[in-house]
């Protein structure tokens, strides 16, 4: 129920009138009309809500329906409204996701709810915040209620909400809509979505050419020594950042570097110039060969994890790091930085919500960097990998951790950026490879790979079910955008793509649609739309994600993280029923 509905029962309950109501509350009769009407909601906690609350109560009691307490009548009307500390950058998130998935007219729509157009622009990008949210998110529902209706329409928000089709009819559309535009609860949605779609787009050799990488020159004679000293507040606190890995990287150590901290990122986003220069700096220790390992801190709201992760991807795809995480972290006072290298360290605190104040102290004591070095293996020991992460250079720990994952009882859920390779017919998937010129020695790992893979898949099926997520390019965006490529790269020796023909990329989808039918516990399901060009995202149920990229460069991520896994798991593109 919503607030309008709750309102509604208790007036005809206690058989009160609007008007009586009004005057036992002292809430005007026009206020009340408009909440009982839905076109107003009260903010939870607000006067207005005691106000109601207590005049019902009072009305209540005095006709002798004790049953209808004080905490009863505010937990119903509570049970439907958004908290009190309202989460904007969520309801920005999810009013953009509506008006783009259902190409919205603003100008329209701001016509119906009399709300300045540009205004609600800048809601919607998360530049400006609703006076009021509660009532814009009715306003925003009523309009989307009178003009959204149709068998597509609720399809799209049907999979937009997360939510089945009778959720969305007459009786229950406003509250579910409602519910979904104000729930604190699907920032994850979003920030799962940048960061895959991040991860789908990024290509290391663009990266590399941005910021110059392969141009970088690491000095091989030592010139410079930083200086042992404190550093106070935030500015002062990047510049340290930046004298540890100058000092690291124009040493001769090559010793692995470790990195852990819970500073907050949102200060530091801001600074681009710093953030350019941070970048750089990782670049030149990746580029004079140190690892890195790194415990990120997820102890943190989603977006602001999401949101350093995200500017993790480049490093993840050098292969060059080992991420990990602490569990069950309780610590609500400090916020803390701890890096150390073979020549230098940098460690400093500040109260949590005072980042400004934090004091840092940068070392070149040998003695004081070995104990700093013991403090990071003792953090180590403790900490659980974030994720594994497999290159070309570790490709048999991958091939074991197949083999061991192909005995995990466990139901798959694939969301496929190609069709699945182990489907081809070895005849059709010859035949492309030669007219792509494909090499002999190619060829034949690719045959090995493909036959490989479907006695991998056999043996998951024998005991779990497994449903591949497929996108079905039409003719006209098939040879409108770029080549379509087979997904026959998915090993570690890609060199180049091979691509389909459209009867090709036909004749596999048939072949993939028939083995669906012979096969019990092989399902095939179409998409909405096309989700990932270059990511494949296996969902292990109850075990683990597998994100396996298949260009530039071929890369495997293990995901065990449980909130991790939880996001990534309720991320639905839109599937076709």
């Amino acid at each position: 129920m919503n607030f309008k509905e709750v309102l509604n029962k208790y007036l005809q309950e206690l058989n009160c009138s609007q008007k009586k109501l009004s005057e036992v509350s002292n809430l005007s009769e026009t206020v009340i009309s408009r909440y009982r009407s839905g076109d107003r909601t009260p903010i939870k906690n607000s006067e207005q809500m005691k106000k109601l609350t207590t005049a019902l109560f009072n009305i209540a009691q005095k006709n002798g329906k004790n049953k209808y307490t004080f905490d009863k009548i505010i937990n119903d009307f509570n049970s439907t409204l958004p908290s009190d500390n309202f989460d904007y950058t969520t309801f920005s998130n999810n009013l953009n996701t509506l008006i783009t998935s259902l190409n919205i007219n603003t100008n329209e729509m701001s016509k119906f709810i009399i709300f300045d157009a540009s205004h609600i622009s800048r809601i919607r990008y998360g530049k400006a915040k609703p006076s009021n949210p509660i009532d814009f998110s009715n306003k925003i529902c009523s309009y989307i209620y009178s003009k959204y209706k149709s068998s597509e329409d609720i399809n799209k928000l049907s999979i937009i909400i997360g939510c089945k089709k009778s959720d969305l009819t007459n009786n229950k559309f406003y509250n579910t809509l409602f519910s979904w535009l104000t729930s604190e609860n699907v920032s994850t949605k979003n920030q799962i979505s940048d960061f895959l779609y991040n991860l789908d787009s990024f290509n290391l050799d663009d990266y590399i050419k941005v910021i110059k990488f392969d141009k970088l020159k690491v000095p091989t004679i030592p010139f410079y020594r930083t200086k042992t000293r404190h550093y106070y507040g935030l500015e002062e606190m990047k510049e340290g950042e930046l004298n540890f890995f100058k000092s690291t990287v124009l040493s001769k150590s090559t010793e692995d570097i470790f990195m852990c901290s819970d500073m907050p990122m949102e200060d530091m986003a801001e600074d681009i110039e710093f953030g350019k220069k941070w970048m750089f700096a990782i670049a030149m220790c990746l580029k004079k060969g140190h690892h890195l390992n790194i415990i990120h801190n997820l102890d943190r709201p989603f977006n602001e994890m999401m949101l350093g992760l995200e500017s993790w991807i480049p490093i993840y795809m050098t292969g060059q790091i080992s991420p990990y995480y602490l569990k069950d972290l309780k610590n609500s006072i400090y916020n803390h930085l701890n890096y150390v290298s073979g020549v230098t360290a940098l460690t400093g605190e500040c109260i949590k919500g005072f980042h400004n104040k934090g004091i840092y102290y940068l070392t070149t004591n040998k003695k004081e960097i070995n104990a700093y070095k013991e403090k990071a293996n003792f953090m180590l020991k403790k900490a659980k990998p974030l994720m594994e992460i497999f290159r070309e250079n570790n490709i048999n720990e991958y091939e074991m951790f197949l083999r061991k994952d192909e005995n995990i009882f466990s139901d798959r859920k694939r969301l496929l950026s190609s069709l699945p390779l182990f489907t081809i017919s070895d005849e059709l998937l010859l035949k492309i490879l030669k007219r792509n010129n494909i090499s002999k020695i190619d060829t034949d790992k690719i045959i090995k790979y493909k036959n490989d893979e479907l006695k991998y898949m056999k043996n998951i099926m024998k005991k779990n079910i497994v449903n591949d997520y497929i996108y079905k390019i039409k003719e006209n965006d098939f040879k409108a955008n770029e080549p379509v490529g087979t997904g026959c790269w998915t090993g570690f020796w890609q060199r180049r793509n091979a691509n389909y023909t459209y009867k090709e990329y036909i004749e596999h989808l048939n072949l993939t649609k028939n083995y669906s039918k012979e096969e019990n516990n092989y399902k095939m399901n179409y998409i909405y739309d096309q989700t990932f060009k270059n990511i494949t995202i296996t969902t292990v149920k109850n075990n683990y994600i597998i994100i396996s990229k298949n260009s530039n460069p071929t890369i495997h991520f293990i995901i065990e993280h449980p909130k991790l896994i939880d996001a990534i798991e309720n991320f639905n593109p839109l599937v076709k029923e």
